[in-house]
């Protein structure tokens, strides 16, 4: 996209609206009477549209599991052509058989800058992950990294949902119920099945994806914390309807069990008018989120900075967690504030937005925005020696970390890596250094 182009990416973002609530009961309508009233399919939807039902669920799963909306739209989503393979790029699906699983602590740099005219489809990059899309287990962590807009054509995931983590450069999501805006320090979520285009606000953007293949994410229950605390539901936003009416050809990309596959419609998939239901896109500012943390002494848990979880059929253990560190104060006293050293038998993929984390030295060679580090299951990993130094050695006065935004992908199985992500150029060498030189201080 030229730059007025992104000049009007822009504009449109500024203006845009949203409703508010996780999991929320919606509907909005473009246009007034689109939406029909006491009823879902009536024999003739307003203004000549088709009614179409999207399921995010089974019909039978229990109510409060149950995901669905009712979409009023001009041509209905069966009105289309064969859908033939398509070329996947650098995208890879589960299950991830080109490696074999490697129980080594790896760091990556960010991705290098992509050829000019790649949009986000293209400039999408899978480092790694676990279970079977075809099973709809496990979840898949890629990169993005992209320097102009999509344009004519339109994505959707059949495998799984897609949690968008912009680091650089801001996005707006034209989706099948409208329009979001996703900025850095922002997270976008896009369900199953729906259709979108990712159009840029600035000239390039960059920024980590979650494809969950298992159950959507839902807010952690907050147990003994109460009725407040770590994501507000009302900070969640869902857009409000818009729709395209336009005639051409428009590509139209699925990805299906691992693989993409086109199909060229004559006319634009986002022409939904109006819909009710509550299976849909929204967008969260992770500066919002309430951090719960220790006031006394000892360093919490990471569970405590969970946003999103997706449920397994284990209580308490996850498909994947989305985790962010946001901005807080440190007071325990008596304590070593950083994350303490462990060994955990999930394993975390870690990203940074901005600024520093708190348990890593910054900089070239570091852990800076737009990389990635990846501890898999029982890998011993913690602050590295320049950290646990500086901490062990400070004063233990109130310190606000707000220097930087992190966030972790935590799964419950390994995360196998692509072949192009365990050869990659940007997969720094000796990671391992940077625990090397913690000293013996053992005194009988």
């Amino acid at each position: 996209m030229s730059g007025s182009g992104n000049e009007q990416a822009r504009r449109t973002a500024e203006g845009l609206t949203y409703l508010s609530g996780f999991g929320n009961e919606h509907s909005s309508e473009a246009l007034p009477g689109a939406l029909p009233h006491g009823r879902n399919s009536p024999q003739r939807a307003p203004l000549g549209l088709y009614a179409e039902q999207l399921s995010g669920s089974a019909f039978t799963e229990p109510r409060q599991h149950n995901l669905r909306s009712w979409l009023y739209r001009i041509r209905p989503s069966a009105a289309h052509p064969p859908f033939t393979p398509a070329g996947n790029g650098a995208l890879r699906g589960a299950p991830f058989t080109e490696t074999v699983p490697d129980p080594n602590r790896l760091r990556w740099d960010p991705l290098p800058e992509p050829d000019a005219g790649t949009d986000f489809l293209a400039g999408l990059w899978t480092l790694g992950g676990n279970g079977d899309a075809t099973q709809r287990t496990g979840m898949a962590v890629h990169l993005y990294c992209a320097n102009a807009s999509m344009t004519d054509r339109v994505f959707s995931d059949s495998d799984g949902e897609l949690l968008i983590v912009p680091e650089r450069g801001g996005l707006l999501l034209r989706t099948e119920f409208g329009l979001l805006r996703a900025e850095p320090g922002h997270v976008a979520l896009i369900p199953r099945g729906v259709r979108f285009r990712v159009e840029l606000l600035e000239g390039s953007a960059r920024g980590y994806v979650c494809e969950n293949y298992g159950r959507p994410f839902v807010l952690p229950d907050l147990g003994p914390i109460g009725a407040n605390g770590l994501a507000a539901p009302r900070d969640f936003l869902a857009p409000v309807a818009a729709y395209e009416d336009v005639q051409g050809p428009v590509e139209v990309i699925n990805k299906f069990c691992g693989n993409l596959w086109t199909a060229t419609y004559d006319h634009s998939p986002l022409d939904v008018v109006a819909w009710h239901g509550n299976y849909l896109p929204y967008v969260y500012d992770l500066r919002r989120f309430n951090v719960i943390g220790s006031i006394s002494y000892d360093h919490p848990d990471p569970s405590i900075f969970t946003v999103l979880t997706s449920p397994s059929d284990t209580p308490g253990l996850a498909g994947v967690d989305f985790v962010v560190f946001a901005p807080r104060w440190l007071v325990g006293e008596n304590t070593f504030r950083p994350p303490y050293f462990h060994r955990n038998v999930m394993s975390e993929y870690m990203g940074l937005i901005e600024g520093a984390y708190d348990a890593k030295t910054a900089g070239k060679g570091g852990f800076v925005p737009g990389g990635g580090s990846l501890h898999n299951m029982m890998s011993a990993h913690g602050p590295d020696r320049e950290t646990f130094e500086r901490a062990s050695a400070a004063e233990l006065k109130p310190h606000k970390v707000d220097d930087g935004l992190a966030f972790m992908f935590e799964t419950r199985w390994p995360v196998t890596l692509t072949g192009q992500a365990a050869g990659a150029d940007h997969l720094q060498t000796g990671y391992d250094g940077v625990w090397q030189g913690l000293q013996r201080h053992f005194d009988r």
